[in-house]
């Protein structure tokens, strides 16, 4: 348990450390739209509902955000950049925060315990299932790869 509680505690700091600085860089990128060129446009009626309604009802957003995987920088973004309070933002983040470090914790140190266990126990078997969460890692990566990348057939299609 104790190790729960330390690697917990250490992901919470990273977590707070690093959405509070995407939430600052966020509001600061606000700032200095609001004195370019773009003043114009984040001055529009439309722009300042949508700041207005993140401003009130982002916090929950925020907070969920923590539950997902590669949204929560895009939320604590936009909620800095959209100005959103920090009496609103901060329960937030220590919230979704502590969500997210407990979570990561018990199951970072669960799976190295297991594995730990299965390379003293069964050293084979624990090389195996390293090798098959690699080559699935590296299957997942080529298969987003080929995704991303239009074929030539596609590119033909599109010129004619």
């Amino acid at each position: 348990m104790d190790k729960i509680a330390l690697t917990a505690g250490t992901l919470y700091v990273i977590v707070l450390l690093r959405a509070g600085g995407t939430f600052a860089v966020g509001w600061l990128a606000a700032a200095g739209a609001r004195r370019s060129r773009f003043a114009g446009r984040i001055s529009s009626a439309k722009f300042q509902r949508a700041e207005r309604a993140i401003q009130r009802w982002g916090a929950p957003v925020v907070a969920v955000s923590f539950l997902t995987v590669g949204f929560q920088t895009a939320a604590n973004f936009l909620a800095g950049s959209m100005r959103m309070p920090l009496p609103r933002y901060l329960p937030a983040l220590f919230v979704g925060g502590a969500a997210w470090a407990l979570i990561y914790a018990i199951l970072g140190v669960g799976a190295l315990e297991v594995l730990g266990k299965l390379f003293a126990e069964r050293t084979a078997l624990g090389v195996s299932a390293v090798a098959v969460l690699l080559l699935a890692v590296c299957g997942v990566v080529v298969y987003r790869r080929r995704r991303a990348v239009p074929s030539s057939s596609d590119t033909v299609a599109d010129e004619s």
